[in-house]
């Protein structure tokens, strides 16, 4: 088994928490993700000390979730979340719990967990807890429920869509109970607000396997947000050669669920996933383009009609729905794929440092009124033209140049 060796103030807390009399254990993630040998980024401690105790044995601690038995150790490297051991009551939501009841043992504790890899602990002193399998399940790349996968799902029918996102991420496949009690529990996603499964389905495309959103679309579990439920377009794996970004990764999703007539548009779709403002804005832009060519002064010109990130996405999208010609295209989406500059042609453009929009120009309102001009409609026509000049001709980018121009 992989040793743990977390950070010192992470041990540090555990120390001080068990040298004080009470048990003190990582959790969850971390333990996984050590186990796997794989990056830690969270360190999460279950302690049998109440939250009082907790705050009390810290100088600086805050109450994050004093109710659910959660306080927040601040330490001078970073902060870390200590919950105290417990079991949940009645979930009233299909999210999360009436109430909660503290305990003493670690076991009780881990038994409420949503999957064997999660449901892990160790101690400072290197003791390991693994009473639900979850080292097996890592060996043999399964991801499979705490106990039975129905009560789990109708506990949190979040828990549905972390499996597959946790399949995605980690490329290991659901066990057959857990699927099947997907299946059988599809329904209860509708109760989760969209901003929660927003938050998963973006961890799942930003994956090495952004195909995986398929297979949530086959089962169901977006039916809500598509027009065709049950359907898992073609197209999803290409996303995986795209930049980590989550903006050009949400407009390349839209413009798969658009091309195979599974949304309306890329403005509903946004709506409906509360997706933010400036995402929503960039995929209903990069879905608009089209018709211009990919010489340096077209691509110019859709930086300075539609903005960069419009552009990257749209020039994204070009990449992995037209490149390889193994996509069907329905014909009144074709406007939105065809004749985008590459992703790499756009992003060379942009480190090639040539002025494509109006705060790049090397001449200012300022200095046009300088000259005579009155602020106004003629004062914005002449800087846009001054703009249209200096995208064909990139050299002509100086002040001197330009107002001999004018």
């Amino acid at each position: 088994m992989t040793s743990f060796n977390p950070p010192e103030y992470v041990a540090n807390i555990l120390r001080h928490l068990t040298e004080n009399g009470h048990a003190a254990y990582l959790v969850g993630g971390c333990v996984r993700d050590a186990v796997m040998g794989r990056p830690v980024h969270d360190w999460d401690i279950a302690t049998s000390a109440a939250p009082v105790d907790v705050a009390l044995l810290f100088p600086k601690t805050v109450l994050t979730g004093e109710k659910f038995g959660t306080v927040t150790v601040v330490m001078p490297e970073c902060a870390v979340e200590v919950t105290t051991f417990r079991v949940e009551g009645e979930y009233q939501d299909g999210r999360r719990p009436k109430n909660v009841e503290f305990v003493s043992s670690i076991d009780d504790d881990l038994g409420r967990r949503d999957f064997t890899m999660n449901a892990m602990a160790v101690s400072v002193t290197g003791e390991f807890i693994d009473i639900f399998g979850g080292i097996e399940d890592i060996k043999k790349r399964r991801i499979r429920c705490v106990g039975g996968p129905n009560t789990r799902f109708s506990e949190d029918a979040l828990r549905m869509f972390r499996a597959f996102r946790f399949s995605a991420e980690l490329g290991f496949d659901i066990d057959k109970e857990t699927l099947s009690a997907i299946y059988a529990n599809v329904d209860r996603a509708r109760q989760i607000s969209a901003e929660r499964i927003r938050i998963e389905l973006e961890k799942t495309l930003m994956s090495q396997r952004p195909e995986v959103v398929g297979e949530m679309m086959r089962i169901g579990l977006l039916a809500r947000f598509i027009t065709t439920p049950g359907k898992n377009p073609e197209g999803l794996d290409k996303i995986e050669g795209l930049p980590v970004e989550p903006v050009m990764r949400w407009c390349a999703f839209c413009s798969i669920l658009f091309a195979n007539r599974l949304i309306a548009s890329a403005q509903e779709f946004s709506h409906l996933m509360h997706l933010d403002g400036k995402t929503a804005k960039t995929c209903a832009r990069a879905l608009s383009i089209g018709g211009f060519p990919d010489d340096r002064i077209g691509i110019k010109c859709l930086f300075s009609d539609y903005g960069v990130d419009a552009t990257r996405c749209a020039a994204a999208i070009h990449d992995i729905l037209r490149r390889d010609g193994d996509l069907h295209v329905p014909e009144n989406a074709e406007k939105t794929v065809a004749g985008f500059p590459t992703l790499a042609g756009a992003d060379e453009v942009i480190k090639s440092g040539e002025c494509f929009s109006l705060n790049k120009l090397a001449v200012t309102g300022s200095d046009l009124i300088a000259l005579g001009y009155s602020p106004g409609q003629e004062l914005g026509e002449t800087l846009n033209r001054l703009l249209d000049h200096v995208i064909k001709r990139p050299g002509d980018n100086s002040r001197d140049i330009l107002l001999k121009t004018v």
